[in-house]
């Protein structure tokens, strides 16, 4: 009985989950413009039209930027401090450590707000470059979270092995640390990157005039004849977040078993 519930339970859940995302592809391929059923048949034409639309390209230029930015800053400092947390103990570790990934579990639209008044204050105009500071806030705990898992299953006789041929603590971390480390460090870029392509509150509060592609998709939604044309869009963006999430998920589980460390579950 129990067993039961728990099965139409998960199925409930993933049903309401996976609906959205289903109904979006079957939505760009429909032929009418009003989204509701019945469908009025198969197109390709939306998808035609998305390529033509001029304001797409200058916003889908920005989120490139921001994005492949953010994914190279996040690392890089997720890399950091993913190393002094796993290999280092030092005062106020808990707490500094606890204080980064604080935006985890802070509501987004208020680091937004804060980043906002902050940089206003202090007389920084508002740009790509402050979106790139806000993303970078926002995903560098999730670069920490998966840089710490591939540092924590290091076997730490190599580096001491390394020292004792006559490396140095810089050329070893570079020989041999690095490429142990690599599929997490690719991971942490895939997954960095999608999140700053799909984000959308701090470009919205950030951005001033540099329009991302998230607040393109929603300002298009203010004109009805624009709506099955942002549907199309909506489907390559969620094909391309479900292709980049799981490259990231491969390299991930890839340096688990390079490392020799147990998955304790992943993205997918």
């Amino acid at each position: 009985m129990r067993g039961g519930i728990f099965r139409v339970y998960t199925i409930a859940y993933l049903v309401f989950l996976y609906a959205p995302v289903i109904l979006l592809p079957i939505f760009a391929f429909n032929d009418g413009t009003v989204i509701a059923f019945p469908l009025q048949g198969f197109t390709t034409r939306w998808f035609a039209q998305m390529w033509g639309e001029p304001g797409l390209w200058p916003a889908l230029q920005n989120s490139l930027i921001i994005a492949v930015s953010t994914a190279i800053l996040s690392t890089a400092l997720g890399v950091l401090a993913a190393r002094a947390s796993t290999r280092y103990r030092f005062p106020g570790k808990g707490p500094l450590m606890g204080l980064i990934m604080l935006p985890l579990v802070l509501p987004e639209i208020i680091v937004a707000v804060s980043l906002l008044v902050v940089l206003l204050g202090i007389g920084v105009p508002l740009s790509i470059f402050t979106v790139i500071l806000g993303h970078v806030l926002m995903t560098m705990p999730f670069a920490i979270a998966i840089l710490s898992s591939a540092f924590q299953g290091l076997d730490r006789s190599l580096e001491e092995a390394a020292h004792d041929l006559g490396e140095t603590p810089v050329s070893a971390f570079r020989l041999v640390i690095l490429p142990l480390v690599m599929p997490g460090i690719i991971s942490s870029l895939l997954i960095s990157f999608t999140l700053s392509l799909d984000e959308f509150i701090i470009a919205f509060f950030l951005g001033g005039t540099q329009v991302t592609l998230p607040v393109y998709i929603f300002s298009q939604f203010r004109f009805p004849a624009s709506v099955p044309v942002i549907m199309a869009l909506g489907s390559v963006l969620v094909a391309l977040s479900v292709l980049l999430l799981t490259i990231a998920e491969y390299y991930r589980r890839r340096g688990i078993a390079r490392s020799g460390g147990k998955d304790t579950g992943g993205f997918l």
